[in-house]
């Protein structure tokens, strides 16, 4: 018998690989003759370098960049196994959990780091990208990316626009001359699940902005700035980013990356799979095994888990879906779409326990789950 292990990791508790581990420790305590694949998976977010190394057999990458406060940091991204494309993670530079939570500062957290990030692959020759989005602690419509890569802000005066949010509102014309040139022969493919607009009631400083320091009465604040700026790049570039689905993602990152980098956007799992070449790996499987830490209707949009049932289907592969924990009130929905669905948390597993002990919990409920399945 032969099933394949694909989650996506278990925020705050388990990577997708530990995760993937100790779900086979519970199959093979049923039955150690089984014949288990491992193939952990993200949506684009966290873990998604880790994934794609894994899977391509690729490598890291490491270098020196400035956190979103402006603080030396050493960050990481993936390459591939074709050896010809990179990954980078924006949460590695300019990710909200490299500050504190009274860190947080909207007004001054930047996405430099990112684009520095950039800047050395491009020095150690890449010239194909996968960028991913999620995560950010930045509302600064990658403009510290830009910056990074040789973009200037210029105010009336001809001067550069201080470095804040409220730069953005001093900005007359957008300085290309110093621009890296190599960025021109480069291919950006932007792995994001969110395609919220730059602006308005569904943009970035409306949804995202709260969670990264935005307070309520300020979000009409920071929606301004960015759209002030948006407005100067429609004037000089062409490009509308106010309404442009996927613009507002990541604090305007996505925006930035289409303006400037010609990034081209894919929905994080689906971007995932098809480097994985996961069609090609789960043939000839029984079973394939998914989950998340928390699963609700929301994983049937553009989520790990529902990406892995989708190419399961294909090769009418059963699908069963082991999850941290799983709504009460979407359990009924989610069991429509997968073979079986199992939470860590409930009966014998408390939710605090599931959390405390993640791995031997989660190989515990696998044992559960598959000597019934095989019975």
């Amino acid at each position: 018998m032969k099933v394949v292990i694909s989650p996506d990791s278990f925020k705050g508790t388990l990577t997708a690989l530990e995760a993937a581990k100790a779900i086979e420790r519970g199959i093979k305590l049923v039955n150690a003759n089984v014949d288990t694949v491992l193939l952990p998976v993200a949506d684009g977010g966290e873990g998604t370098v880790d994934a794609l190394v894994l899977a391509t057999n690729g490598h890291y990458l490491k270098t020196t960049v400035l956190d979103p406060l402006g603080r030396e940091i050493e960050a990481s991204f993936g390459v591939l196994g074709n050896q010809t494309t990179c990954v980078i993670e924006m949460a590695s530079a300019s990710g909200i959990t490299l500050l504190h939570n009274n860190e947080r500062n909207p007004r001054i957290a930047s996405s430099f780091g990112t684009g520095q990030m950039i800047q050395y692959a491009l020095d150690q020759g890449f010239r194909d990208f996968i960028i991913c989005i999620g995560g950010s602690a930045t509302n600064d419509a990658g403009v510290g990316m830009l910056r990074a890569l040789g973009l200037r802000l210029i105010d009336g005066l001809g001067l550069d626009v201080q470095k804040s949010i409220e730069g953005l509102f001093d900005v007359k014309k957008l300085d290309l001359s110093n621009w890296d040139e190599r960025l021109a022969e480069s291919k950006f493919a932007i792995a994001c699940d969110v395609d919220n607009p730059l602006i308005g009631e569904k943009g970035a400083s409306a949804i995202f902005g709260p969670q990264k320091g935005v307070q309520e009465h300020e979000v009409e604040y920071f929606d301004q700035a960015l759209t002030y700026f948006a407005d100067v790049v429609e004037k000089e570039k062409g490009i509308r980013l106010h309404d442009y689905k996927g613009a507002g993602a990541a604090g305007g990152m996505g925006g930035a990356l289409i303006a400037f980098l010609q990034g081209e956007f894919h929905q994080g799992i689906h971007l995932v799979l098809d480097v994985m070449k996961y069609n090609e790996k789960i043939q000839g499987a029984d079973m394939v095994v998914t989950g998340e830490g928390k699963s609700d209707r929301q994983t049937l949009h553009g989520k790990a888990p529902f990406g892995v049932l989708e190419c399961a289907k294909e090769y009418e592969i059963p699908t069963v879906l082991l999850s941290g924990c799983i709504e009460e009130q979407d359990q009924p929905l989610l069991a429509e779409h997968f073979q079986e669905i199992h939470s860590v948390a409930g009966e014998s597993i408390s939710t605090e326990k599931a959390m405390k002990e993640a791995a031997s919990c989660l190989t515990q409920r696998a044992y559960e789950m598959f000597r019934k399945l095989v019975n």
